[in-house]
């Protein structure tokens, strides 16, 4: 059996056992693009540079023309390269690659330039979520960043038809998966997976101060798993604000959410499950994708589901004590606006009528605010609010100074009388309580107002529903 179907039947184990997998997606080849300095690979003629002090394995698969290569040291012309390479680095030629030097029809524009310089390949970092690619992809799923990385339950493949380089962080800790999937070898022993990663080959793709670790079972709780990035997030989340000067981009709305495991707010909705055995997160992944998520109406979403840990606030909210929670985060990523909350409250509805069958025993939501721009009062920025407090307080001067005059008005003539409170005699029965003031003496006074309703793109919104109490009512 060779190398791709050991790889296929492996996934397929995996599936059985119900692990996740995280592929690895960058590489070091010669022929990407993204591994040189001006974004292309080196022209015909062109001169070559590699990093002085780092270590790497590059595979090459085409022909390339080049006038020199410089590894570091001096240069060297491709018929000199094969045996004057530094010691902490490789070429991996596959079935047709190959080095010439530069022939006549070589661009005389390319030669004379700047040489091509090879990115630094210890750019690439494990803890980093970019870098990572999910088997469980699928239109409308997506994980929180913490989850983005390789969970200790997740078995993790590197590319086998492809050169790479892996940093494994900054300080001394383990990174613990299931399983480990490289160079056409699977590692799910510490003593083998230490043997590799101190060979050569193992030194020229992986590299740091941390540790790699391998053995944990597969997730056999139908419930799912937690994680367990939780200590390593701050790293993640490092690595991943890296190329945006480690600052999150602002969000686009008010009362933006901070989901568990996420680096930076969003807009849309969270909605927190308690769960008894029963449940089956699979099963309910697959019914919010397929029942709710395919709808039109919420085409615009993006879902991700997953077990978290359960914090004190969520646990005051229900009263359930549970170490643990099902988080499903909806995120909105379109133009339109407000589609999250209504699924978060359709998921609530769903939970009151079917979580029973569903194995769910509670739901709480959370709901961003309104759009940031959209013209609304509550969205409104900067001075806005210490303007209408000053227009507040105004008015309620203005109030007051004609409360005053009423109560002037209505001395003169006689009508107001009071008492102190042990003097206070009952009221005949029937009679109205208070007094009548003239500045609000209109018809219709008597009526209550019906009380302000809160605008609903406004302001972050709770909701709990606890479905065997619902069956109650």
């Amino acid at each position: 059996m060779g190398v791709l179907g050991r790889a296929l039947l492996w996934l397929q184990l995996c599936a059985l056992t119900r692990a996740a997998y995280k592929f690895w997606v960058p590489n070091t080849d010669f022929d990407a693009a993204t591994n040189w300095s001006q974004n292309r690979t080196p022209c015909a003629g062109a001169a070559v540079r590699f990093p002085a002090d780092k270590m790497v394995s590059v595979l090459v698969r085409e022909g390339h023309s080049i006038s020199d290569m410089d590894l570091g040291r001096r240069p060297y012309f491709p018929s000199e390269a094969a045996r004057l390479l530094p010691l902490d680095g490789e070429f991996v030629l596959a079935s047709g690659a190959r080095f010439s030097a530069p022939d006549a029809s070589s661009d005389p524009d390319c030669s004379a330039g700047a040489p091509a310089l090879f990115l630094d390949p210890d750019r690439f970092s494990w803890h980093d979520p970019s870098v990572w690619r999910s088997g469980h992809a699928a239109r409308g799923l997506f994980s929180v960043d913490a989850e983005r990385v390789p969970c200790r339950h997740d078995d993790v493949v590197f590319p086998s038809d492809a050169s790479f380089r892996v940093g494994l962080g900054l300080g001394a800790r383990t990174v613990r998966v299931r399983s480990v999937w490289a160079l056409g070898q699977t590692f799910t022993r510490d003593e083998d997976l230490a043997a590799f990663l101190a060979s050569r080959a193992g030194r020229l793709r992986f590299h740091g101060p941390g540790a790699l670790s391998v053995g944990s079972e597969a997730c056999a709780d139908p419930s799912g798993c937690i994680c367990g990035n939780a200590e390593v997030q701050p790293w993640i989340c490092e690595a991943l604000l890296q190329p945006l000067g480690g600052h999150c981009p602002p969000a686009a709305c008010h009362d933006a959410l901070r989901p568990e495991g996420q680096c930076c707010d969003l807009c849309g909705a969270i909605v927190l499950l308690t769960h008894g055995p029963a449940f089956d997160l699979d099963r309910y992944r697959a019914r919010l994708l397929d029942s709710f998520l395919a709808l039109p109406q919420y085409q615009g979403l993006q879902m991700a589901v997953s077990k978290v840990p359960r914090t004190p606030q969520s646990r005051e909210a229900t009263g359930v004590e549970a170490d643990t929670e099902i988080q499903v985060v909806l995120a909105e990523t379109g133009t339109e606006t407000g589609g999250a909350g209504r699924l978060a409250r359709a998921l609530l509805a769903d939970v009151a009528e079917h979580g029973e069958a569903l194995g769910v025993l509670s739901a709480t939501a959370r709901e961003s605010g309104a759009p940031v721009g959209d013209g609304s009062a509550a969205a409104q920025g900067g001075p806005a609010p210490r303007a209408a407090l000053a227009g507040g307080v105004v008015a309620a001067l203005l109030l007051l100074l004609a409360l005053l005059a009423g109560a002037l008005l209505l001395r003169r003539a006689g009508r107001l009388r009071w008492r102190r409170r042990d003097e206070a005699a009952p009221a005949p029965a029937g009679a109205p309580l208070g007094f009548d003031n003239p500045v609000f003496d209109v018809a219709g006074s008597a009526e209550q107002p019906p009380a302000p309703q809160a605008d609903a793109r406004s302001t972050s919104r709770s909701y709990f529903v606890n479905p065997l109490f619902e069956a109650e009512a």
